[in-house]
């Protein structure tokens, strides 16, 4: 049996040899073997290579092609005899540098961590939590203070720390030491030994307190730096805003600041708005479905593009039943705020606002009533304004508070006094704005109360009177003393602006996109 098996053995070979040496025979079958072989020698000299570049983001662990002993093995000879024997596999010290240190940490020893603001917070007590010191957080706040007050970081704000690094904590700098692998250098830290064995390398610990950025609005940069000396100084770049005016304009199918958000314009520039008509137009009454408006205003940008804030109206328009009520910016006065006049120069604002509350239904008038609660005719002496809880609630006048607070069966109440006979009261109040109080001021269009139900009231709305000399009477027909009327010189230098104004807004495209739920003009870049 093993004779069979050698003979055949033999026998493939002495064919395999006999065929090889066919090959070698011709001068074909030489270059082939000649080209094959060198193929595979290139073939594995360029693996060998690529090999060897891989980058190595920390020691291997075992034995890899190219590392000359296990490193397990390697550093128990680190730790029992030194560094300094195995200095022929570290770096010289005037090896050129491989680049790649950079690209691990551009600024070794330093980092920058963002952190939120929440409810209660303080910014020394964000710093504090982070680490820093009880010492630069305060210093850091102190220098703050000259060009900004700290009391006013708002909920939400994002603040950049950027702050050195002490050693890592259970580790001294020094126990440390470079090795080779894979022609890398790679930094290895030496832990001690000691009977309960290797300290553990933990988290570093924050050294001091660099810098801290922050942007408290969206045109304000803030950055507290530290000096050569240990202290701090903050400084304040104000960004440069480019004012864009737009032109834009809506239908209104059910209230006027409804019809405004649809259309993109923002809310700030809608309230505006309201309470700008409000002395000229009766939201209830005068507004239907099919009424269109136009406003023509300021917003203002960063260089970037991105939008910062609202500016002033300088025209608005609304068209009540084929009616147009036009409205226009001017300052007679420079040391008096900016106001509103019509086309002829008669001031927007009389003394009282017709409707102090937006988009109001009035769901009961003035006069005898069967009261829905107490079940008997009785005067109603005033107009109810249907309105959702918490609706804003705007003084229908300049004046003093003489009453604020419960009032039997008006709730929360508040009774305004504007001076020659005329007050106006306000019932079913769900709370007062801040800051209000019996005897303060208050100024017409401030807001000073909401909406609510609360007395005797079967739904949320606002109770509204106005009582001349004591007595109410029907704010739907009480005649009211009109505001200013310009003349002379100030009547010529308004119409003449007013002109001017009408020029560029005919020059001017109407935007009447409506926005979607996430965007609107204050979102979207300037063009």
């Amino acid at each position: 049996m093993d004779d069979r098996i050698r003979a055949r053995r033999a026998r493939l070979t002495f064919d395999h040899v006999r065929r090889f040496g066919s090959v070698l025979a011709t001068t074909d079958g030489r270059w082939a073997l000649v080209s094959t072989s060198l193929s595979l020698l290139v073939a594995g000299f360029v693996t060998w290579m690529a090999v060897g570049t891989f980058p190595v983001s920390g020691p291997m662990v075992g034995t890899p092609a190219h590392t000359p002993v296990a490193y397990e093995l390697f550093m128990k000879l680190v730790r029992a005899g030194g560094a300094d024997q195995f200095a022929a596999f570290m770096p010289q010290k005037n090896a050129a540098p491989t680049g790649d240190e950079d690209l691990a940490n551009p600024s070794p020893g330093e980092e920058t961590r963002a952190i939120t603001l929440d409810r209660g917070d303080t910014l020394a007590g964000a710093m504090e939590d982070q680490g820093i010191s009880a010492a630069d957080a305060n210093a850091a706040v102190t220098a703050m203070g000259k060009n900004f007050n700290p009391h006013a970081l708002k909920i939400g704000m994002s603040i950049d720390l950027t702050f050195s690094l002490a050693a890592p904590v259970g580790e001294p700098k020094s126990k440390s030491t470079v090795v080779m692998v894979n022609r890398k250098p790679v930094t290895v830290p030496v832990a001690e030994d000691s009977d309960a064995g290797a300290t553990p390398v933990t988290s570093q610990a924050i050294a001091r307190l660099l810098s801290v950025h922050f942007s408290p609005t969206i045109d304000q940069d803030i950055t507290i730096t530290r000096t050569t000396d240990g202290g701090f100084t903050a400084d304040m770049v104000k960004k440069q805003l480019e004012v864009h005016r737009h032109r834009a304009g809506a239908t209104i199918d059910s209230s006027l600041y409804l019809a405004g958000m649809q259309a993109g314009i923002p809310a700030d520039i809608v309230v505006d708005m309201i309470r700008m008509f409000s002395y000229k137009v009766d939201f209830q009454r005068d507004l239907h479905p099919g009424d269109n408006f136009e406003v023509y205003y300021d917003y203002y940008y960063t260089p970037e593009g991105q939008p910062a804030k609202t500016g002033n109206i300088a025209y608005a328009r609304m068209r009540l039943g084929g009616k147009d009520v036009t409205l226009y910016r001017y300052q007679p006065d420079p040391d008096q705020p900016a106001d509103y006049f019509d086309a002829k120069g008669q001031s927007a604002k009389g003394m009282l606002m017709k409707t102090p509350v937006d988009g109001a239904r009035i769901s009961s008038g003035f006069g005898a009533r069967l009261h829905p609660i107490l079940g008997y005719t009785r005067m109603h002496k005033g107009v109810d304004f249907a309105v959702p809880s918490g609706t804003p609630v705007m003084a229908a006048g300049s004046g003093d508070i003489s009453f604020m607070g419960w009032a039997s069966g008006y709730g929360n109440f508040v009774v305004l006094n504007h001076g020659n006979g005329y007050a106006t009261a306000y019932g079913h109040l769900s709370r007062f704005a801040p800051g209000m109080r019996r005897g303060g001021r208050v100024r017409q269009g401030q807001v000073f109360a909401f909406s609510g139900m609360t007395g005797l009231a079967t739904g949320p709305h606002l109770h509204y009177e106005i009582r001349v000399n004591n007595s109410q009477v029907n704010p739907l027909t009480v005649k009211i003393a009109e505001g200013r009327l310009l003349n002379g010189r100030d009547l010529r230098e308004f119409l003449d602006q007013r002109l001017k104004t009408d020029a560029t807004i005919a020059s001017q495209p109407l935007e009447t996109k409506v926005a979607d739920i996430s965007t609107d003009l204050r979102q979207a870049k300037a063009k």
